[in-house]
Formats: structure tokens, C-alpha cells, sequence
């Protein structure tokens, strides 16, 4: 297995510039996504590494040999990487196992080196009991582990994998993404992911890139990505998040609805506006005065409430008409129009970059 590098990776057609002066490391045996909306370039940077295209500028390192630059690109069968595309692409007159080896048998490995792989990966798989199956026979997810398992026999040094679980419904899905973790474990492949699905990034990467318009917005774990967003892109993208403009005071304190609010986060600067970010689950509800004063707590208005089983989702309106989704546990039950308290808990009120 080998590292691969983005070093300030661009893509462009004629005025149009989809990836953007992108650069990035993915330490070998790490599953990196790329997630992002349709048009953030997350597609075209895969495809970038898969070789089937050329670079505008800037260059792609695996391990210390440059693959790719621009006029002077590796072709993708000379890389050692496999691809997985959203439409598994298995040959319909095929059997399982004849399409998980054939990749094997294209390499020209004898039959006992390919029997032996077939088995091991059939059962790492857990396709022993559809081996002698065609695609037409198997459902959604089973089709798609055919194709991963068709991807990891070969061993590659990087696995590509693009959009893998998009034809899927949504059961499907779900089970397919630990799936793809277990068997990253499994083998730790230098894995590159891309998904417009929050959950699936979360679920099955080490480090997740967020891209808006051809760049990298922030990287870091699912964890770093979801409790401390740097930007009002990444904080509205990553799960539900309130996002409220406000006048800075100072480095950690900003203005809101007459409130002066303490937050953490990146420092303010006072010559702008502000934006803060706090999860819907974060925000408490008081239906009693707060005792005189405790700080980053403001007087709203329900607007609306709705019951989902396991909680109720509020918007409360604040004094200056903004509006926040408020999350609560089902029994705490308030009327549309009732007047409460929010309270925005310091630690919890993240200034975003701007």
C-alpha cells in the first residue's frame, strides 16, 4: 500500500474551474471521503486519480512516484487501482465467481493462485453461497459486494470507490456502509470515497473532506467535521445546524435579537458581521424566567412543533425575527405560541469562519 498526494490539483474547461488548487494527503491504509454536493468536484478529483483525465496543474503523488501531471498522465491501467462505480458494472453472462476473478485471470495467474485468492475473498466477502449465481439473480446490495470483492482480489495499492451505494434504497444502504468499513479494516487499502451522503461519510471514513466549489472547505474526522465546522458551509452541511448572524463585540462575544452571546470558535472580528453555529439539540428550551444573570440565555416565541416519536422539533423566534430549530425529548411538550426561553450554552455556540 502507498500514500496518495494531491498537490495543488487543478481541473478546468476553458473559464470553468471544477477542482481548485486542491491539495491533499491520504496516509496509506486511511479511508478518506469526499463529500460534498452535485458540482463540488469530488467526482472530477477521483477521476483525477483514477487517470481518466488529465490535470489543468499541480500534480498526484502515489507512494513517491507522480502519476499524474499535466500532458503527462499514467493511464489508469498502469496504476494499480481499483475503481467502484454506483452501477457495479458485472458481466450479466457471468457467474459470481467468474466475475470476481476475472480480473485475476487478466493478469495471467495460474489456476491454483486464483483459487485460492477466490476463496479467500468469497469468504471475506460472505458470497460463498452465491458463487455459482448470476448478477440477475441477486439483489441491490448483494451486486455490490460482488463488485467490491471483484475490486479487492486483485490487491491494489488505492480503492476508488465512486458514489458505490446510490442505486441502493435506503435499508440497503444503511447496511452497506458498515459493510465497506468492515471490510476496510479487514484489508486496509488506501481508500478515496465519495458520497454526497452525510451518514455514509460519517459512518465508514477516518477523515472526511468537505468540498464546495472545487476546494476543500475542511478536513478532519467525523467528529472534528460535525462538533467544530469552520464555516457556514460546512456547519449547514453536516447535519442539521442553526446558523444566526449577529455584530461581533469582541473576539468571543456577538450581538443577537439584543443579547450579547458568548461563543467559542474561531475569533471575531469586530470590523463585520458574525455567524455562529448551534445544533437544533444544543438549544434548550426554559419555560420559566431564568434566574436574573445567566448569560446567552433570550426570550423567544414557538412558532411551530412537530411530534416525530423519539423527540419533537421546535422553531423558536427570537426578538428580532430570526428563527431556531430547537430539538427536545417528547415529553417536554410546549404549545405553538408559547412564549419560553432559549438558552445557547457558550460551549456550544461555535463562531464560523467567514
Amino acid at each position: 500500500m502507498a500514500a496518495v498526494e494531491l498537490r495543488k490539483l487543478s481541473k478546468k474547461y476553458g473559464d470553468l474551474t471544477v477542482v481548485d488548487n486542491v491539495s491533499l494527503r491520504i496516509d496509506h491504509g486511511l479511508l478518506v471521503c469526499l463529500l460534498g454536493p452535485s458540482g463540488c468536484g469530488k467526482t472530477t478529483t477521483l477521476r483525477l486519480i483514477a487517470g481518466f483525465m488529465e490535470p489543468t496543474a499541480g500534480e498526484i503523488r502515489v507512494g513517491d512516484k507522480i502519476v499524474s501531471q499535466p500532458a503527462r498522465t499514467l493511464p489508469p491501467e498502469a496504476r494499480n487501482m481499483s475503481m467502484i462505480f454506483q452501477s457495479y458494472a458485472l458481466w450479466p453472462h457471468m457467474t459470481v465467481a467468474e466475475n470476481i476473478a476475472y480480473g485475476l485471470r487478466l493478469r495471467k495467474m495460474d489456476r491454483d493462485t486464483i483459487a485460492a485468492k477466490l476463496a479467500k475473498i468469497l469468504a471475506s466477502t460472505r458470497l460463498e453461497a452465491l458463487a455459482s449465481r448470476y448478477p440477475g439473480e441477486l439483489s441491490g446490495g448483494q451486486q455490490q459486494r460482488v463488485s467490491l470483492a471483484r475490486a479487492l482480489v486483485i490487491e491494489p495499492e488505492t480503492l476508488l470507490l465512486d458514489e458505490p451505494l446510490s442505486n441502493l434504497d435506503a435499508n440497503l444502504r444503511e447496511e452497506m456502509r458498515f459493510e465497506i468499513r468492515r471490510l476496510h479494516d479487514a484489508f486496509r487499502y488506501t481508500t478515496v470515497y465519495v458520497t454526497h451522503d452525510q451518514a455514509e461519510a460519517m459512518t465508514t471514513a477516518d477523515l472526511i473532506a468537505v468540498m464546495n466549489a472545487g476546494r476543500i472547505e475542511q478536513l478532519g474526522t467525523p467528529e472534528e467535521i460535525y462538533d467544530r465546522p469552520r464555516s457556514e458551509f460546512v456547519a449547514r452541511f453536516i447535519g442539521a445546524s442553526n446558523v444566526i448572524k449577529g455584530q461581533p463585540r469582541d473576539a468571543t462575544h456577538v450581538e443577537i435579537a439584543g443579547q450579547t452571546i458568548t461563543c467559542v470558535g474561531e475569533a471575531m472580528a469586530t470590523a463585520r458581521q458574525a455567524a455562529i453555529s448551534i445544533r437544533p439539540h444544543n438549544v434548550i428550551l426554559l419555560t420559566e424566567a431564568p434566574p436574573a444573570g445567566h448569560g446567552n440565555i433570550m426570550p423567544a416565541t414557538i412558532t411551530r412543533h412537530v411530534f416525530l416519536g423519539s423527540l419533537r422539533d421546535y422553531v423558536a423566534r427570537l426578538a428580532d425575527g430570526t428563527e431556531l430549530r430547537v430539538t427536545a425529548p417528547p415529553s417536554q411538550n410546549i404549545a405553538t405560541g408559547t412564549t419560553v426561553h432559549v438558552h445557547l450554552a457558550p460551549e456550544h455556540c461555535l463562531a464560523l469562519a467567514g
